[in-house]
């Protein structure tokens, strides 16, 4: 499969991104508009219930700051596994979502996880590993973009701060990267340059002299 076939920006690329977005947005707005607060609708570990929010948190933000520091990293990178890993896009975005959201519950705190904070460490991780594992010069190249925009996020996977959910953080993360070791996608062809000297006579290179038209090794003598 050549480059051109493989990468293609079209609505499949940007369209879980947008519509991802556009719930985050939509169900802060609800909340604002009719008093609501969906909080208990998150992770909340030590809890049966707490479960739904492995679904209903990313879509769930406790302030306009809070939405608005993950509204853009969606985007970016939701965009960026469409574009470079389309046929695995999806089952990522998926199992990415599950797989964060159970490891938060089994390791957080006693207390509501909720934002998109843990999909977007997923995705950052994935995006990450999966470049150097993958080892083409594309995905090398997004590697190193993710890690020069989102490198500094690897401090939030660590008690730092009070108020932000690290463990949704590291769970997002190591699930990232085990994404990135069990997937399998297949990988556009690899260019290969072949440079050719204009005035080369392959008639009358001696070492080609010693191979038939079928490329079998001829062994002769040269006339005196």
């Amino acid at each position: 499969m050549k480059d051109s076939e493989y990468f293609k920006f079209d609505a499949i690329t940007v369209l879980p991104a947008i519509v991802f977005t556009l719930l985050i947005w939509l169900v802060y707005t609800i909340e604002v508009k009719y008093h609501f607060n969906f909080t208990s609708y998150g992770v909340r570990p030590e809890r049966l219930s707490g479960l739904k929010g492995v679904l209903f948190s990313p879509f769930i933000h406790a302030d306009l700051g809070h939405l608005w520091s993950n509204t853009l990293p969606s985007l970016v990178l939701m965009s960026g596994l469409g574009y470079f890993y389309r046929s695995i896009s999806m089952k990522v975005l998926f199992a990415g979502v599950i797989l964060t959201g159970i490891m938060t519950w089994l390791i957080g705190r006693p207390s509501y996880h909720i934002g998109a904070s843990g999909l977007i460490y997923m995705l950052a991780s994935f995006l990450f590993f999966k470049g150097i594992f993958t080892k083409h010069y594309r995905m090398l190249a997004l590697s190193f973009i993710v890690a020069f925009f989102y490198g500094s996020m690897v401090w939030y996977v660590l008690p730092i701060k009070i108020g932000i959910s690290w463990e949704g953080h590291l769970s997002g993360g190591v699930v990232g990267l085990l994404l990135a070791i069990v997937t399998k996608n297949k990988l556009p062809e690899k260019k290969k340059f072949r440079w050719e000297n204009p005035n080369y006579n392959e008639e009358e290179d001696p070492f080609m002299r010693h191979f038939d038209e079928d490329g079998n090794f001829v062994e002769f003598e040269e006339e005196e």
